[in-house]
Order: structure tokens, then sequence, then C-alpha cells
């Protein structure tokens, strides 16, 4: 946790940022996530979510506030408008606008299909990738561009992942035999290069108090939309109010079934390196699902 002199430094960068002078009065600690501290700060009258990591996490801030601007700039779905990031100390920090969270009615989740939807035409002519590799969770995620959806994601995310899987000392006697066939699974697929939040599950979607859906956390690139939608399937599914308006709006294609267990793999896969645990288990289960 920051020290005095420290909070002061985020609050004058709030006051830079903001060209208003912050003055907190008050400080509570909030959910974070697994990987960071966060805190509300309030004067009274504005409120700002500070995220906190260690000063070497800097990068990760940067790529996260330019990921959020990003998918700000669609005009299609709320995100925590950010503030800016910075290091005292030995202390990264991001500050986002603070969002009073509710419970969500069956219409916002049907407008949060539409506006994911509307978010996902969203498109690149450079390509799979993104200006910038950033993080998912705490681990590194390489976004170099590629004109082949399957060469990326065989590449930069399923390979990736399992290289950095087996140096924790995973076994997964398969993997080498799934990038091989990862191909020929994607085979006749060719989605268009969709800005993508890239770590959709529950925890990183919401309802305001006014009724309005907001993502927030994302690890942007362009993409297969069905990563999003695959990982809303991952730990919990949406209400299906959201499943129904999103492929109202923008239909998904046969194959679908197949190809997210292939997506939510990455996740599983990142899982066991930040975690480890019997998400090892997980992935190999996945991996024979898909060779079979």
């Amino acid at each position: 946790m920051p020290n005095v002199s420290q909070w002061d430094d985020i609050a004058a960068a709030i006051s830079r940022a903001t060209g208003c002078v912050f003055y907190p009065n008050d400080r509570r600690s909030v959910g974070g996530g697994c990987i960071n501290s966060g805190y509300q700060l309030t004067d009274g009258a504005r409120s700002y979510f500070v995220k906190l990591n260690t000063a070497t996490k800097i990068e990760m801030f940067a790529a996260e506030m330019a990921g959020l601007q990003v998918m700000q700039a669609t005009g299609t779905i709320r995100v925590p408008t950010p503030v800016g990031y910075d290091v005292t100390g030995d202390t990264a920090f991001l500050v986002l606008e603070w969002l009073e969270l509710g419970s969500g009615s069956s219409t916002a989740w049907t407008r949060m299909g539409e506006q994911l939807a509307a978010m996902h035409r969203s498109t690149c002519p450079q390509g799979f990738g993104w200006e910038r590799s950033n993080t998912i969770g705490a681990t590194p995620q390489p976004n170099l561009w590629m004109a082949d959806w399957a060469e990326f994601w065989c590449t930069q995310r399923i390979e990736f992942q399992l290289q950095l899987a087996r140096r924790r000392g995973g076994n997964f006697p398969q993997g080498d035999r799934l990038l091989a066939t990862i191909p020929k699974i994607l085979a006749g697929h060719h989605p268009q290069p969709s800005l993508v939040h890239g770590d959709l599950w529950s925890g990183n979607a919401a309802i305001t108090q006014s009724g309005e859906p907001v993502i927030f956390d994302p690890a942007t690139y362009y993409g297969d939309r069905e990563v999003d939608l695959a990982m809303t399937e991952l730990f919990g599914r949406f209400p299906h109010e959201f499943y129904q308006a999103y492929d109202a709006a923008y239909p998904l294609v046969p194959g679908y079934d197949r190809r997210k267990v292939l997506y939510n793999l990455y996740h599983i896969l990142n899982h066991f390196n930040l975690f480890g645990g019997g998400y090892d288990s997980q992935a190999n289960a996945m991996v024979d699902r898909l060779l079979s």
C-alpha cells in the first residue's frame, strides 16, 4: 500500500489530468482482482478507482489504458474512462472513472449483447493483433500483426501459453499435435479482425446503477469476435438475454461450438500459468476433446 507521500502524488496526478484540483478526504480498499489492488478515492464530490501494482508493472497499466481508450472511441459500449497512469516510488498506479455498479435487468443485458456486437463490427485493415503487446491477467500477451487468423491463434496464443506452461512443469503430451491441428480446426473460418475485449468473463462485465452495461479490465486486440463470446461461457454464462440480443444483432456462424473450446483453452492454459492447481488437467481434457 502506498505511503502518505505516494497518495499525495496520485492525487496530484489526478488534478493534472483532469485540470481540477483534487484533494481526497476518504480512501477505501475495494476489489482489484487477482492481480492488482484497488482503492476508491473521493473528495466527497468526485470519486476515482485507483489500481495499484509494483512499479515494474507500469507497462501493463499503460496497455490497459490504451485498450480502454480504443474501445471507448468506438462509441458502442461503456467502459470506465481512463484518467491516467504513472509511477510513484515503488508503486505503479492507474486511475479510472469510478462507476457505481448495480444489478442488471433483462433489458440491460439485452443492451449489453447489442452493444458488444456493435463494438465487434469495429475492424482494422492491418489484420489480427494490435499496436502493442499487453497482458492477460499478469501474463504477457503478444499481439504482433498477422494476416492469417489460424496462424495468429496458433503461434501467439496457444503455442505461447504452452511454452510458458511447460516451463512451469506442466505436462501436455498432445500439445504439439494440437498446434499442428489448429489450421484444420479453423479451416474455412475466415473472421474479420474485430476489436475484442479479450478477457470477457463475468467478473469483467457489469451493469451500472443507472442500468447501463459496462465492460472493464480488457486484454484488447483485433481478433475473431467469437473469443469474447466463448469466454462469457467459461466461468458461468451471462444471462440468456445477452446471447439472444447478440445473435440477433450479429449472428454467429456454424462451427462456433467447437471453436469456443479452442478459444477457451487459451484462458485455461493461462490460469495454469497464473495459479497452477488442476488447470493442467482441464487443459489436457480440452485438448483431447479438440483432437477427438
